[in-house]
């Protein structure tokens, strides 16, 4: 399949001294190499700045723990590890379970439509993809757009792409998850399976040895969508 490119260019900000450390350093790579993103080129965007949310992507509110855990993750999505995102490479996850769970071709649709709609939103551009370089900022931006969604009552990304895993997931159909099935979605999403324990432990808030759908999704929210805070470090086995 034949990628487009996309070119970057410099964003202009200087730095006083030569010395940087690792963390400017890290941050200083994301200032530099970055294609501008705004509403014309990023569905996130386009829908803040569609309700009058004017948000802007700085990098220095972002602690480079954060910066770290994002990366890494883009790199288990970028299969080919070509510094690029497609959506024929999200797409691959769901048809994952079809192998993992004798998924039907109606879940597995459902799945693919809830993986190209969040990721969607995520930045990844039908066409284009996602450059690494531009997937920070398309989380954060994805991040704030979710917080928005949350105070305007509306249906969370999230949610969204969670339900689709866990209808495929919930063999016995009550409603919750338990730790076999939750080491399945690791499985699913290539993470070592030892991290459903201490995924399971951190999000089963009412310690009734099964997770709820919104447990989930908060846990989920709390790792990826807010302020680095290191008492999630340990959420995933630390492979973030």
């Amino acid at each position: 399949v034949r990628k487009a490119v996309v070119s970057t260019q410099s964003t202009g900000i200087h730095f006083k001294s030569s010395y940087q450390s690792p963390d400017s350093s890290l941050r200083r790579t994301i200032l530099s190499t970055t294609m501008p993103l705004d509403e014309t080129n990023n569905e996130s965007y386009r829908y803040l700045r569609s309700v009058g949310n004017m948000w802007q992507f700085d990098v220095e509110d972002l602690h480079p723990k954060m910066i770290s855990r994002l990366y890494k993750r883009f790199d288990t999505f970028d299969l080919d590890s070509d510094g690029r995102m497609d959506m024929e490479e999200i797409l691959y996850w769901p048809d994952r379970m079809r192998q993992l769970v004798n998924a039907t071709d109606e879940q597995v649709d459902k799945m693919r439509q809830a993986c190209y709609t969040f990721f969607l939103n995520k930045g990844v551009d039908p066409v284009n993809g996602l450059t690494r370089e531009n997937w920070v900022e398309s989380n954060r931006v994805f991040a704030e757009a979710e917080r928005e969604r949350e105070r305007r009552g509306e249906e969370s990304m999230i949610a969204m792409l969670s339900n689709a895993y866990y209808d495929v997931l919930d063999d016995d159909g009550d409603g919750t998850v338990d730790v076999e099935e939750l080491k399945t979605m690791m499985k699913a999403f290539d993470v070592p399976q030892e991290a459903a324990y201490t995924f399971f432990e951190k999000a089963d808030i009412d310690k009734t040895g099964k997770l709820e759908r919104p447990e989930l999704v908060h846990l989920f929210r709390k790792f990826w969508m807010e302020p680095y805070d290191p008492q999630w470090d340990g959420v995933y086995a630390f492979k973030y």
